[in-house]
């Protein structure tokens, strides 16, 4: 498979053993996505984060720096399993967990309505008791800026057998 650095595509392993040999390289780039004002206002719910910024359309058009609401950092945070998920899968694992994260930075802001897509790059690899540890670095890219919207290291734990 040739990789393309602007077409969306994943990777597949047969088995989890396989991963090592990707580890410095990039696994997937997922299609990009719009980021709506009900996903926001839907997160700021859940979480309890009503910050005006984010769900006040007409405070933020009038004083945010971005003119319009925004999406909350850790809302786009919350998409990296899915993103992980579109852009490689492992044939063999039967079950996996996230184990946590080393680095997270938000360099942008992602309007509403901005469009973001999912970059993510294999770091390390581990193997453990019935499976693998491994880190990815997730790019969540945001269309027509050059700094992404977020910059993550993101660790899982997958396993081969129950």
């Amino acid at each position: 498979m040739v990789k393309s650095t602007h077409s969306p595509y994943s990777t597949s392993f047969e088995n989890l053993v396989d991963m090592k040999a990707a580890v410095g390289k990039e696994l997937g780039l997922t299609d990009w996505f719009q980021v709506t004002q009900e996903q926001i206002n839907s997160f700021a719910e859940l979480t309890g984060d009503s910050q005006w910024i984010h769900i006040d359309q007409e405070k933020a058009g009038k004083h945010s720096p971005y003119g319009t609401t925004v999406a909350h950092g850790f809302f786009i945070l919350s998409l990296a399993s899915g993103v992980c998920a579109d852009s490689f899968i492992v044939k063999d694992v039967v079950m996996g967990v996230n184990y946590g994260l080393d680095k997270v930075r938000i360099p942008n802001a992602t309007p509403v309505g901005s469009r973001i897509r999912g970059r993510v790059s294999l770091m390390t690899y581990e193997e453990i008791a019935m499976g693998a540890r491994y880190k990815v670095k997730i790019v969540f890219e945001l269309e027509g800026k050059e700094k992404p919207a977020l910059v993550a290291e993101f660790i899982a734990q997958a396993y081969t057998k129950q």
